[in-house]
């Protein structure tokens, strides 16, 4: 499942429920929760806007996380990526993973968030709490840590 909304989600539900799909077959179900954050303590953060390409950002999320079925060992996946305006400390995303065994399910949530974070039609921009906004631009270690697990293909 691949949910692209504004509003918040219900973290604790969306386990229970991937628990509750494949209770008795998964040993292990994984999660990750991205929240909002300061990124520079000198200048703190007020509020963080995410634009999205409607459709195509939906087609990406499950492309990568059909990738990550087919490479390793797991049941089921769920992502929920916010968009829209959100403050400080507030939920972004959730991946959840399940698998037969732990070492899959890390593996797969791993690379899920970070083909996200890479190849997801999402562009950030942030607004200070001095009223500055600006486009947040991708980070090198996060495109190479994309690539990384790429070549592994």
């Amino acid at each position: 499942m691949v949910i692209v909304q504004e509003h918040d989600f219900n973290a604790a539900q969306l386990i229970a429920d991937l628990h509750q799909a494949h209770q008795g077959h998964a040993g292990a179900l994984l999660t990750f929760m991205g929240y909002v954050r300061d990124f520079n303590p000198d200048a703190p953060t007020d509020t963080l806007f995410l634009e999205h390409y409607p459709g195509m950002c939906e087609r990406e999320i499950t492309a990568i996380c059909e990738h990550a079925k087919q490479r390793w060992d797991i049941l089921d996946y769920c992502v929920v990526h916010r968009v829209g305006e959100m403050h400080l400390g507030e939920q972004i995303v959730f991946v959840g993973v399940t698998s037969v065994h732990r070492g899959d399910a890390f593996a797969a949530g791993e690379y899920i968030i970070d083909a996200l974070k890479t190849r997801a039609p999402f562009w950030k921009r942030e607004k200070l709490q001095s009223g500055e906004k600006f486009w947040v631009q991708q980070r090198e270690a996060d495109a190479l840590k994309t690539a990384k697990w790429e070549s592994h293909d």
